[in-house]
């Protein structure tokens, strides 16, 4: 009897030193996965920060201990509230003269004075929206980058003597812009109507470039990348190209000569969505592009976190040298193609189609 009870003691010992082990096991992985999914969050929000709008400035560091400038916060809640940025970071809600704000997920919205939002099975929160008209990070990029276009041609302007300009960079912006005017907007709009659009056609060009380049310097913003401005990139182009349509084009578009009736009203309300649809493929083509680019070279950078390798580092620096060479090549490209496609939108909204089919037919 008393060697069974030592057999049944040892048993029961052995049981609780291997569960023990099991549990420990268990803890490690689970600790183990709860650094990982944090590491993972973490690299998201770093990318997610970059590609998207925010209402403070971060250059460098990290939130704590970084070069951060803070962006004045403008909001319309039945009167006009007007506070920093840094304010959200230091106070979990913000009192105003007119009601209590929180920040969520890069967002301002109303709440009480303990803070209280009301999130939907979504994760998005059911409390109202103030009107934001908040000095965000893009405005200032835009800001920058007008500044910048305005110094330059200036300097190219007064660089001129004789009709011609010494100015290194002025000779690359001539050869540009004679390229928009005699491979864009002549063989697309038409020798007699193009300088009516050109400048507007130059404007597009040299605002999509030169946001697409200082995005590529790391802690610049992401303007392009933005689906709001190149959704008011397009929505320009759409206003500029159907105020300005002729007869002959509203006539092509809801009443198509030389086709059946059966056809006809078929078509028409296909081509009537096409007016708006075609603006939109511009809008979605520049901001998936440009976007595109900067999340694949932040991946090929996160990379060297994750696994933590000299290997992985420098598969990751070379490659995301080499991304960065081919976006610079796509800040061209994409600027080329937007403004290819809007002046091919103008030149479709002002071409005379009947004159046109008479000299043809002549």
């Amino acid at each position: 009897m008393i060697s069974k009870k030592i057999i049944y003691l040892l048993f029961f010992f052995l049981f609780l030193f291997f569960e023990s082990s099991a549990s420990n096991s268990n803890q490690n992985q689970k600790k183990n996965e709860k650094n990982e999914n944090k590491n993972q969050e973490n690299i998201a929000n770093i990318i997610l920060d970059h590609v998207s709008d925010s209402h403070e400035w971060h250059v460098a560091g990290t939130h704590n201990r970084g070069i951060i400038f803070s962006l004045p916060v403008i909001l319309w809640n039945n009167g006009l509230e007007i506070f920093s940025s840094s304010t959200f970071s230091s106070h979990n809600v913000v009192k105003g003269k007119y009601g209590y704000y929180k920040m969520f997920r890069g967002k301002i919205y109303k709440t009480n004075y303990l803070g209280l939002l009301y999130i939907n099975p979504k994760g998005i929160p059911k409390n109202d929206k103030p009107w934001d008209f908040s000095v965000t990070k893009n405005v200032v990029s835009i800001f920058i980058s007008s500044f910048l276009l305005s110094y330059i041609f200036i300097r190219m302007k007064r660089s001129y003597t004789n009709y011609q300009t010494k100015w290194s960079l002025g000779i690359f912006l001539e050869f540009l812009i004679l390229f928009i005017r005699d491979e864009i907007a002549i063989p697309n709009i038409g020798n007699k109507k193009y300088k009516i659009f050109f400048p507007f056609l130059l404007t597009s060009f040299f605002f999509i470039l030169i946001n697409n380049l200082l995005g590529l310097i790391p802690g610049f913003s992401n303007v392009t990348g933005n689906i709001n401005i190149t959704l008011m990139l397009a929505v320009m182009t759409f206003i500029v190209s159907n105020t300005n349509a002729n007869l002959s084009y509203w006539k092509h578009i809801f009443w198509m000569p030389g086709i059946p009736m059966g056809i006809r009203l078929l078509l028409a309300p296909i081509e009537f969505i096409g007016i708006f649809i075609r603006p939109l493929t511009l809008c979605i083509r520049l901001f998936a592009n440009i976007t595109a680019g900067h999340i694949i070279i932040l991946s090929f950078i996160c990379l060297i976190f994750i696994f933590k390798s000299f290997f992985i580092a420098g598969f990751s620096i070379i490659f995301g040298f080499f991304i960065s060479m081919l976006e610079i090549m796509v800040a061209f490209l994409q600027a080329f193609i937007f403004t290819t496609l809007s002046a091919l939108l103008i030149g479709m909204s002002v071409k005379n189609y009947d004159h046109d089919h008479d000299n043809e037919t002549h």
